[in-house]
């Protein structure tokens, strides 16, 4: 296995040079006394690590490692400080969503030991990323047939799934989440309705207005979906956000009644995705509502319905979103109308 790549950061020479000394030969290291130079050198190399002093005079560690994590989510970041003030290191966990702090002046085998653990836990989240890519290879065609077998049982949302994980996946890249979360969230956007096999076609097909046990059971669509996928151990945290992607940001949700931050991420993006498809799309109970529409109603339930920091993501992201879809579905008919003709 290639060797962890470091880079330190310390303004002064001679911490820095005791930081080397420690480290070298464990690791592929890279040095620097600059913040600035050390996001340049970010920019042109894979980093698995950072260490970063504190105090610097051109921006200090938090305010660096916080440029860090917003561009290299995946690097891992340790912050060294001879602080012991507790609103500063909550910040830089917070803030700068660092792993560890390391208080100055440290011994030898007190870094040593926090560098390895770091790695440690950088490896799983990497051996974790892995797995869940493996298994989107591995599923791809089961996956394939069960959206298809959703789509199927109900024309008026073909194609759905597909167009939940597209609105998704553009809010997750705007976010830049990393890679595991990214993929996390992929497959729960993509399985997100897989319980409505299991709703009756009686409800699916129904034209008239949806009575009030209809819609009990239309909710029993995520207990039907957790019962397929929770027994697919690696799938744990995918099935966490498919179980939690129709609670409301007030607690007044199902099935649980989280609130706020304690729904997971993943179910807070789904649900804005999720919403914003469902009401643009045409049902037999109703005609699609306008893009314009939708958004108004998205935002009118900022607060109470969705988290109105992730409605400002998707605003960000609709109308190119949008575009890139339209411009998909031409292509597709394209395709289609050529191989009928031949």
């Amino acid at each position: 296995m290639n060797m962890y790549k470091l880079l330190l950061v310390d303004d002064e020479p001679d911490n820095l040079a005791l930081l080397y000394r420690t480290l070298r030969g464990k690791y592929d290291i890279i040095k620097t006394t600059s913040p600035v130079d050390a996001l340049d050198i970010l920019s042109k190399n894979h980093i698995d690590l950072v260490i970063s002093d504190h105090k610097m005079p051109e921006m200090d560690g938090v305010e660096f490692l916080k440029r860090v994590y917003d561009k290299y989510p995946d690097t891992m970041r340790l912050l060294l400080t001879a602080y012991t003030d507790a609103s500063i290191l909550i910040d830089a966990i917070n803030y700068a969503k660092i792993y560890r702090y390391i208080k100055k002046p440290y011994e030898p085998s007190e870094l040593l030991l926090t560098v390895s653990n770091t790695l440690e836990y950088l490896q799983l989240k990497l051996d974790n990323a892995a797995l869940i890519n493996d298994l989107k290879e591995l599923f791809a065609g089961t996956i394939k047939a069960i959206v298809e077998a959703m789509d199927a049982k109900d024309s008026f949302t073909m194609g759905r799934s597909r167009r939940v994980t597209f609105y998704t996946m553009k809010m997750v890249k705007a976010l830049n989440l990393d890679n595991d979360t990214a993929n996390k969230i992929e497959l729960a956007a993509m399985l997100h309705d897989i319980g409505m096999i299991g709703v009756s076609d009686d409800i699916i097909y129904k034209v008239d207005k949806l009575s009030d046990e209809d819609w009990k059971e239309i909710k029993n669509h995520v207990k039907h979906g957790v019962r397929i996928l929770e027994d697919i151990k690696q799938l744990k945290d995918v099935v966490e956000i498919i179980k939690y992607h129709h609670e409301y940001y007030n607690g007044k949700g199902y099935p649980a009644g989280l609130q706020g931050e304690n729904i997971p991420l993943g179910s807070r993006i789904v649900a804005i995705a999720d919403a914003y498809d469902a009401m643009v799309s045409k049902r037999a109970y109703r005609p699609a509502r306008t893009q314009q529409q939708a958004i108004e109603i998205l935002h009118n339930m900022r607060g109470i319905q969705f988290d109105a920091a992730l409605v400002d993501v998707f605003d960000s992201i609709i109308d190119e979103a949008n575009t890139e879809l339209k411009q998909y579905e031409n292509d597709v008919d394209t395709n289609k109308n050529q191989q009928v003709s031949i």
